[in-house]
């Protein structure tokens, strides 16, 4: 029971003391920001996601920053199937393997489907990418590859062929304007308790400086209201 509550408390320091992007990180299509040529009302992407009903495999390119590992995230809130994220830079085929006789097992003993998120896919190589064949095609699980760099030319033409590739766009001024609105009047996750104003000058130049990147967009404002993030920064 100590240990129960020892965990519970670490893990809600750990959240308090998250950055800013990554506590302000949307949870649900609703909060989710930009990208509405694929996730806008009525857009195949947020049917499906909507519906529960992503059974082909997709693939999210596009630049740092534009909402890639959320959208996983807001899949992984939605839907029933069970979630399982990887990342290439970090993981192999052992780790692959794993993963992929989890999902067997899943499917044999609950009739539970799996979704993989892969991050960086790229990073794979060939070999690695080809594992992951079999296993799109047979159903084993559905996969989300996210990349920033060209999948047509980064992952093997096989697993484009079997998924569908999404781009991802910068966020334009208004949409990056409406993230950082959020953080300041957020008083769960963002800064609403302090009662923080931010002139339009400031507020201009925090939207020029983020090129469209969310990630960028709340580093000046974590580094400036977050004393003790900006200590461990230094």
């Amino acid at each position: 029971m100590s240990n129960d509550l020892f965990d519970h408390a670490m893990h809600e320091r750990l959240k308090s003391e998250a950055p800013l992007a990554a506590r302000m990180r949307p949870r649900t299509l609703d909060e989710y920001i930009g990208q509405e040529h694929i996730v806008g009302e009525g857009k195949l992407l947020r049917r499906a996601i909507e519906a529960d009903k992503l059974f082909s495999s997709i693939i999210l390119w596009g630049p740092p920053g534009t909402g890639k590992t959320t959208l996983a995230q807001v899949i992984a809130n939605t839907t029933k199937s069970h979630f399982t994220t990887i990342s290439a830079i970090l993981a192999g085929k052992a780790d692959l393997r794993v993963v992929i006789d989890e999902s067997l097992e899943r499917r044999r003993l609950h009739n539970l489907r799996t979704i993989l998120f892969v991050d960086e896919v790229h990073r794979w190589n060939k070999a690695q990418q080809d594992a992951l064949l079999p296993h799109v095609e047979n159903g084993t699980f559905t996969l989300i590859g996210a990349t920033t760099e060209n999948p047509y030319f980064e992952v093997i033409k096989a697993l484009i062929s079997r998924s569908r590739v999404f781009q991802l766009r910068n966020l334009n001024q208004t949409e990056t304007g409406v993230l950082i609105d959020r953080a300041l009047s957020d008083k769960e996750r963002g800064y609403g308790n302090k009662r923080i104003s931010l002139d339009l000058d400031a507020r201009s130049h925090l939207i020029e400086i983020s090129s469209g990147d969310a990630r960028n967009a709340s580093m000046p404002l974590n580094l400036q209201l977050n004393p003790q993030h900006q200590t461990r920064t230094a």
